[in-house]
């Protein structure tokens, strides 16, 4: 990298902080990246191990008071048209650049304060040792799978079982990945700390050691079970609770139901598809159930009370208020799905106003009184004219 192209580079932007934020917002946010986009965490993502440079490289810059002043007044030297390109590995002002990344003539390389960015991975990752004296530990893996729920139990919550097949340290070498009656040895690239520094430009910067593959131990007499990698495959049963108020095609995240972890590593997380079964009477809407309730000519003029079914199986009766129209909606309150913070939704009861197709002698006659008894009742009045100025 020269000089120029490390200028250019907005380490803030990188971190997603603003040039006025504290070292402890610097800190959280570095935190949050480094572990989003460790290569660890993301194997099946070529461009995450340079994301994650980057993002150690602008750490290591904003971390430090002395080195962040450089960079901004460097920066501003930059944008004034200051900058020479000349000079090597000294950029404007005169300052080093290998100071400022913290090199020496060893090749290792402190954060801001003195704090070594191996003593911030090992908190983020379970790096336990850089010295190879204890096995590195790992996270275990994510694992996916998916379930079908009735719409009752997608709307108030279902307890599922799962037989998952995953990732757990190997039987037969204890997720040693050798040999059984031989041990894995310190790797001698990176001492046993999983990372290495690469020089570019005159800066050193870390990424995950490609001699161990960022294990931090090299394996010379691997194990025929597992090849070396200390993974073997495993079946296991677990019973976690799915959430009320989920939604067809909604994935779930249950923290620390995956795989297994390696040597005091964490657990993976669960993911989980759900798939809901449509309701023959039931909608949904957000966290409202729908409903649509038929009711009679006689009920929905003069009013009346009907039972109407919930998803919860228990009835509830509802008044239909006089006068009411065809798609009237009314609102039962605490019978819906369940919402996120644990309480109930809404029902949304929609009226629709059922003409009988067939009518008897004495029906039709009360009908046709009915009709000569409201013949000043036109509900089509105005309608020609609406629609003629419309």
């Amino acid at each position: 990298m020269s000089t120029k192209d490390y200028l250019e580079k907005d380490y803030y932007k990188v971190l997603g902080v603003s040039k006025t934020a504290s070292k402890d917002e610097i800190k959280q946010s570095y935190r949050k990246l480094a572990r989003e986009n460790h290569p660890d965490a993301n194997s099946d993502d070529p461009q995450a191990a340079e994301r994650f440079k980057e993002i150690s490289e602008a750490y290591n810059v904003l971390s430090d008071e002395k080195r962040r002043k450089e960079y901004d007044e460097a920066r501003s030297l930059f944008g004034g048209g200051s900058y020479n390109p000349g000079g090597g590995g000294t950029g404007p002002g005169g300052f080093d650049m290998s100071d400022l990344f913290g090199t020496s003539t060893g090749g290792s390389r402190t954060g801001g304060g003195g704090e070594r960015l191996s003593d911030l991975f090992g908190g983020l990752f379970g790096n336990r040792s850089r010295t190879g004296s204890a096995t590195r530990s790992r996270r275990g893996s994510d694992i996916e799978t998916e379930t079908t729920l009735s719409f009752r139990e997608a709307a108030e919550g279902a307890t599922r079982s799962f037989q998952l097949a995953g990732e757990t340290p190997c039987a037969t070498c204890k997720g040693t990945g050798a040999k059984t009656g031989t041990a894995p040895r310190m790797c001698p690239k990176c001492s046993g700390t999983g990372h290495a520094n690469q020089n570019l430009g005159g800066f050193s910067l870390s990424e995950p050691c490609d001699e161990c593959r960022g294990r931090g131990l090299v394996v010379d007499d691997p194990c025929p079970i597992c090849s070396g990698s200390g993974r073997g495959k495993s079946t296991h049963t677990i019973q976690t609770r799915i959430p009320g108020g989920v939604h067809d095609g909604q994935r779930i995240r249950l923290k620390a139901k995956g795989a297994p972890g390696e040597n005091g590593g964490p657990a993976g997380d669960l993911y989980v598809v759900v798939h809901v079964k449509e309701h023959a009477v039931f909608g949904r809407h957000g966290d409202n159930i729908t409903l649509t309730v038929p009711v009679t000519v006689p009920e929905a003029a003069l009013g009346a009370e009907v039972r109407v079914p919930t998803v919860t199986g228990f009835p509830v009766t509802v008044k239909v208020p006089p006068g009411t129209q065809n798609g009237r909606k009314l609102r039962v309150r605490g019978k819906g799905a369940t919402r996120k913070d644990g309480t109930p939704g809404d029902m949304i009861v929609t009226f629709e106003v059922k003409v009988p197709q067939t009518l008897n002698g004495d029906a039709r006659e009360a009908l046709e009184k009915f009709r000569a008894a409201t013949s000043d009742y036109d509900p089509r009045d105005g309608l020609e004219s609406r629609a003629k100025g419309a």
